[in-house]
């Protein structure tokens, strides 16, 4: 409005035909332009604009997390939906203005954490009581742009940011990184583990390059594929027995280059783990996949 900009955030529902299940093709000519619902508005005047909104990663929908300036406010979308319930918030303390940039919400734990970024910050919080339960000062030497944590390690988080650099992290002991990834030549604005296989880490970054990396040796299978006892002669068996006690080794599996400008955004696909797909800021969008002999390497 005139000269201010705000950010706010609200729910939608899609229409029932295109509600997952239904097989009606969407770019069908028949089909008319299907309009969303307007449900609510998550109503943030009183705490500014929004940075980012997460829906409650289990449950049942009725839960949402939005980030707006400093606040972390925790939303209950009543029976219909209809109105958005703030059920309870908490408040960045100290010097400065203080901002969030991005959150996620973790899967583990009974959904009762969440970990957001501000300025050069990584935070866990504990959804009950809404108090700090780690802080990571400094994760990165500039703006930390986004958050992942491990689907299947409970206690692993990655974060990304403009010096350049991924890091991973266990929450338990925050005084370094587990492991950095130094990749990137710009700002990496993006992270995703992949959901099926957490070895699988995908980054984006504004040097318009997506890396797939293989972060094995922090993964749910540091140590590969184990191999029945049976099916081994005495002496595969002890050398087989050496190679299980190293982990296998962390490396890059692919650079992809088909933007010319930044890329914002990396997503896996949420039906074929082997599916990402990558946004740039000139309006490409990529879709690639995990490269074959990888696939098979990890499945076999």
């Amino acid at each position: 409005s005139d000269t201010k900009v705000m950010t706010c955030a609200a729910v939608w529902r899609m229409p029932k035909e295109l509600e997952s299940g239904s097989h009606e093709s969407p770019d069908d000519s028949s089909s008319n332009t299907q309009t969303l619902e307007l449900l609510c508005h998550l109503d943030n005047t009183a705490y500014g604009n929004m940075a980012c909104v997460m829906w409650e990663p289990m449950g049942d929908g009725k839960k949402i997390i939005s980030l707006a300036d400093n606040n972390i406010l925790l939303w209950d979308l009543q029976e219909s939906s209809a109105t958005a319930v703030l059920s309870s918030s908490a408040a960045l303390e100290g010097k400065g203005q203080l901002k969030f940039t991005s959150g996620r919400w973790s899967p583990h734990h009974n959904c009762t954490q969440i970990a957001t970024a501000n300025d050069t910050t990584v935070r866990g919080w504990d959804t009950r009581s809404m108090r700090q339960i780690y802080c990571i000062e400094n994760a990165h030497g500039q703006l930390v742009r986004d958050l992942d944590f491990n689907p299947n390690k409970q206690y692993y988080l990655a974060s990304c940011g403009d010096d350049c650099k991924v890091k991973f992290w266990d929450t338990r002991n925050v005084t370094e990184p587990v492991k950095t990834l130094e990749e990137h030549s710009h700002w990496v604005w993006n992270v995703r583990y992949n959901h099926s296989h957490d070895q699988l880490i995908l980054t984006g970054s504004s040097d318009s390059r997506v890396i797939l990396s293989n972060m094995v040796s922090i993964s749910s299978e540091p140590f590969g594929h184990m191999v029945d006892d049976d099916e081994l002669s005495d002496q595969e068996d002890q050398h087989q027995e050496e190679k299980i006690k190293e982990p296998l080794q962390d490396s890059v599996i692919a650079t992809y280059e088909e933007h010319e400008d930044s890329v914002y955004a990396v997503e896996w696909s949420s039906a074929d783990p082997w599916l990402f797909a990558s946004l740039s800021y000139d309006g490409r969008l990529v879709i690639n996949r995990v490269p074959r002999a990888l696939k098979y390497h990890i499945l076999l």
